[in-house]
């Protein structure tokens, strides 16, 4: 389900602006620093914290999208720039969070303490808890984007930003609404999960990586292909973990993901003209 998250940030971004965000593993160790240090340093409620991540995760995106984004979007046509400029914020987090946490790795205690038996297996309460969340995150995500004036200008503006700008909606304003929001997605996935995962400076590329293997299984700027690719990755990593020993089972799912591609490279929920 946190993967569903960080999928669906990235997938948001790239639908609405066409900017691969390479940054987005780098907001979410921000969010994982955000939740640790107003609820594990400071001794603020678990919500307020992740909240804050995410509020302080959308800030750092609607700067991003206000200076950086819109102004190259606006003077090239050139994808190459914004694939350098999203490189270039990504380096720009990682050298900034070195300089400001260092590289030890930060955690925080489980929020809820005990274990569930469910069929048999054994689920931590807190690990449960974190999926209800991130589920519950998901889905009013999908019912905001749905039913909501701003979550229907989104998806004009990802289906066809010319018509939607004819049809009076604000490409500017509701361009960093879905920058913010994404961004706050993968802030919200940083701040649950540093209660499972401990986070550090140099922890955002992998799970950059990750988004884009996901999105890259369901279809680029799909939502529902987001969160498909989201349960695929997390299935195999699952698997690969308990049945095959070391690193051998990402080398399986890169090697699977690029026979994948070769057959069908617009994703499972991609169409093939884009």
């Amino acid at each position: 389900m946190n993967y569903a998250l960080i999928a669906l940030g990235i997938t948001l971004i790239f639908a609405i602006m066409g900017v691969l965000n390479f940054a987005h593993g780098q907001m979410y160790v921000l969010g994982g620093f955000v939740t640790y240090y107003v609820y594990g340093v400071f001794g603020l409620n678990y919500f307020i914290a992740v909240a804050a991540s995410a509020v302080t995760v959308a800030c750092v995106g609607l700067v991003f999208e206000r200076f950086l984004f819109r102004r190259v979007l606006r003077i090239t046509t050139r994808e190459e720039s914004t694939m350098l400029l999203a490189a270039g914020t990504a380096l720009l987090l990682d050298s900034l969070g070195l300089a400001l946490f260092g590289e030890k790795q930060r955690g925080v205690a489980p929020v809820v303490a005990g274990v569930y038996e469910i069929f048999g297996a054994f689920v931590p309460a807190s690990r449960a808890l974190i999926f209800v969340l991130a589920g519950g995150l998901v889905g009013a995500l999908l019912l905001f984007i749905q039913y909501t004036r701003p979550g229907r200008a989104l998806r004009a503006i990802a289906q066809d930003k010319e018509t939607a700008a004819l049809q009076g909606v604000d490409i500017d304003r509701y361009s960093a609404l879905g920058f913010a929001l994404g961004a706050a997605l993968a802030g919200l996935a940083g701040g649950l999960l540093v209660t499972v995962f401990a986070v550090n400076a140099g922890a955002g590329t992998p799970i950059s990586i990750k988004a884009f293997i996901m999105i890259m299984i369901g279809g680029a700027g799909v939502v529902s292909g987001a969160i498909l690719g989201a349960f695929v990755l997390g299935f195999s990593e699952a698997l690969g973990y308990f049945f095959i020993p070391g690193s051998t089972t990402y080398l399986m799912i890169l090697v699977g993901l690029i026979v994948f591609l070769i057959f069908r490279p617009q994703g499972i929920m991609g169409k093939p003209w884009g």
